[in-house]
This record gives C-alpha cells, sequence and structure tokens, in this order.
C-alpha cells in the first residue's frame, strides 16, 4: 500500500493552499482520501501504484509542495481517516516527505521504504524515486502555454492532437509541437514504469498480494 504525504513549502509566507491541494486530489481512487494532518499537510492512502503516481505528479504540477511515498504495510482494519491509521508505510511516508523538502533544484519528490522492510525494498522505492523524479522535472518544467495545449490532448487516443487542435483553434503544427517539445507522450509511455517499480517496492516491503 502507498501513503503520500504532501507538505506545503514556505507555508509560513504564504497562503494556506490546502483546500485546493485537496480539492485537486478529490477524485483520485484511494483507499482513504486526503486530508489534512497538521498544518499546511496533507495525506492520504492509496492501494494501486497508478494511483499514487497520479497524485504525486498532480501536486508537483501546482508547485510549492513536497511530496513523500511511503511504501509497505499499513494497520488493519483502515480506519475511516487517514490520521487515525499507522503502519510502516506511514513512517516511511513521514521520512520521503522530510527527505524531499531538501531535494535543491531538482522536483520535491521522494520515496522511501520502512527500514524494517530491508534492502530489496530500499532498492526498489530507490528506483521508483528515479524514475518519478525524471517524470516530475517534464512536469514541472513546462509552461502555462503548454499546458493550455496539452490538457486537451488525451495521450492514450488516436488523432488527440487533431481534435485539440479543431476545439483549441489552432493549426495542428501548433499542437504538434507543444506535445513534442514538453514531451507528453514520453511522460505517459514512462508512467507505467513508475508505478511497476513502486509496486515492486511495496511487495518487497511485506505488503500483501493484490
Amino acid at each position: 500500500m502507498f501513503v503520500l504525504t504532501i507538505d506545503q513549502k514556505g507555508s509560513r509566507r504564504t497562503a494556506d493552499r490546502v483546500p485546493e491541494l485537496l480539492n485537486l486530489l478529490g477524485s483520485e481512487e484511494l483507499e482513504l482520501p486526503f486530508e489534512r494532518t497538521v498544518g499546511d499537510e496533507v495525506q492520504g492512502v492509496a492501494l494501486s501504484a497508478d494511483a499514487a503516481v497520479n497524485a504525486a505528479l498532480a501536486a508537483l504540477r501546482q508547485g510549492g509542495w513536497s511530496v513523500g511515498i511511503g511504501v509497505g504495510t499499513v494497520g488493519r482494519p483502515l480506519p475511516a481517516s487517514s490520521r487515525e491509521a499507522g503502519g510502516e508505510a506511514f513512517i516511511a511516508a513521514r521520512a520521503a516527505v522530510d527527505r524531499a523538502k531538501k531535494t535543491g533544484d531538482r522536483p520535491p519528490l521522494a520515496v522511501a521504504a520502512a527500514p524494517e522492510a530491508g534492502e530489496e525494498a530500499a532498492e526498489a522505492a530507490a528506483h521508483a524515486e528515479a524514475v518519478l523524479v525524471l517524470i516530475a522535472g517534464l512536469v514541472c518544467g513546462r509552461s502555462e502555454a503548454e499546458w493550455r495545449i496539452l490538457e486537451h490532448v488525451d495521450p492514450h487516443k488516436w488523432g488527440a492532437q487533431s481534435a485539440a487542435a479543431r476545439m483549441l483553434g489552432v493549426s495542428s503544427q501548433a499542437v504538434s509541437n507543444a506535445v513534442q517539445r514538453a514531451k507528453w507522450q514520453e511522460e505517459w509511455a514512462a508512467r507505467p514504469a513508475a508505478a511497476v517499480l513502486l509496486d515492486r517496492a511495496d511487495r518487497a516491503a511485506g505488503s500483501p498480494p493484490r
């Protein structure tokens, strides 16, 4: 299972953005939905690696958030609120977000397994983090003008670029250029790889098969 702890950067100097983030992440399919835990921090629990990847990248796109993903076991039965839950994945998520706050110029994201999970889990978590950071670099590096186009391009649908061009009233070449420049297809091709690596880390950390 995957616990995501997401903390607002520079919260003492900026307005509280937690409600905005909770609204953004409210559509994700989670075992326990995101909620404010303490201060300007939110936490949620995902059963699937795909949901964890989607939530992490959505938060990073907004800017101003540090994201930690913890993999491993959680206490059962799950309570109604993530604030009441516990387990190794929660401990790992705390360590991950603390490290994400110190990543410097690279995207503020980290993945961790609890120390008790062993070397295999730690190695798999490091591999998952490496791929996610590469994807996050693409997501965080795009301009607003690129996003205005990309938001209308379904990466899984044939003919999506032409449909986006008609919707936006721009040339197909303009859409194609934005897609290529932003490496939109590359991002969506890499997301499943990140999810596979997260799953590998989770299994190595002792989570029961799903």
